[in-house]
């Protein structure tokens, strides 16, 4: 797996929306959050509500992209299901930039600071990891921290990918 303070390899993949994301070249040199994930993956359908909820709480300043290991048209409905809101990008079927990154499970979040080195990562779903990307990310914008996984909201403090 890409570690951590390490100069995030360059990629650029397709979205279902039909545009390019090229890293670095996209990312204005703000942080950003990519998520590897898979359709099937019940540990990921736990996490993305928590991942739209953090776009939510920090609109902008930032970038999140969804890296899908699938299909553009199962991705496309995985999107639809669980109403993500930002770009999902498709790296099947060669999987170039899941190689590159080496994701131990899925999901796997990576957080990129500005000068694009990876700064957090975190993989299966954490709660606190969770929190923890919020904070980062609510230092690097200005914004005061937002807890978007609380421990009594119901849902699973942790879930293994």
């Amino acid at each position: 797996m890409l570690e951590t303070g390490a100069l995030a390899p360059h990629f650029t993949l397709l979205g279902i929306n039909g545009h390019e994301y090229s890293l670095p070249n996209d990312l204005s040199g703000q942080p950003a959050l990519l998520v590897f994930f898979k359709t099937t993956c019940e540990t990921c359908d736990v996490a993305f509500p928590y991942l739209n909820k953090l776009r939510e709480a920090y609109p902008e300043g930032w970038h999140i992209w969804a890296i899908a290991q699938d299909p553009p048209d199962k991705a496309r409905d995985y999107a639809e299901r669980h109403t993500i809101t930002f770009p999902v990008l498709i790296d099947a079927p060669a999987y170039n930039v899941s190689l590159l990154y080496d994701p131990e499970a899925t999901p796997t979040i990576f957080l990129l600071d500005a000068k694009g080195r990876t700064e957090f990562d975190a993989y299966g779903f954490v709660k606190d990891d969770i929190n923890e990307f919020a904070k980062r990310i609510a230092a690097a914008v200005g914004a005061e921290p937002v807890v978007v996984a609380p421990d009594d909201d119901g849902g699973p403090a942790f879930k293994p990918g």
